[in-house]
């Protein structure tokens, strides 16, 4: 389980300058490339199918993850 309180908030629909939604998009894709490793760590302790496909869960996460690195690399002009 995890039982971590990560200290930020939803505020959906509120307005962010350029130089915040860059600074939360990449937090959130760093977040999201944490879970993911950490996901990959936690099949091996389970195996089976379950594993299978929790691997192909961290594929799918890497490609969006992908994506983002993408997003941020166009929003800094790359």
């Amino acid at each position: 389980m995890h039982d971590v309180e990560y200290g930020h908030d939803h505020h959906h629909g509120a307005e962010h300058s350029p130089e915040e939604a860059f600074a939360l998009l990449k937090y959130m894709k760093d977040h999201t490339e944490h879970h993911c490793d950490e996901l990959h760590e936690l099949a091996h302790s389970i195996g089976g199918d379950a594993e299978h496909l929790i691997h192909d869960a961290c594929t799918d996460f890497r490609e969006g993850v992908a994506k983002l690195d993408e997003a941020l690399r166009r929003l800094k002009g790359e």
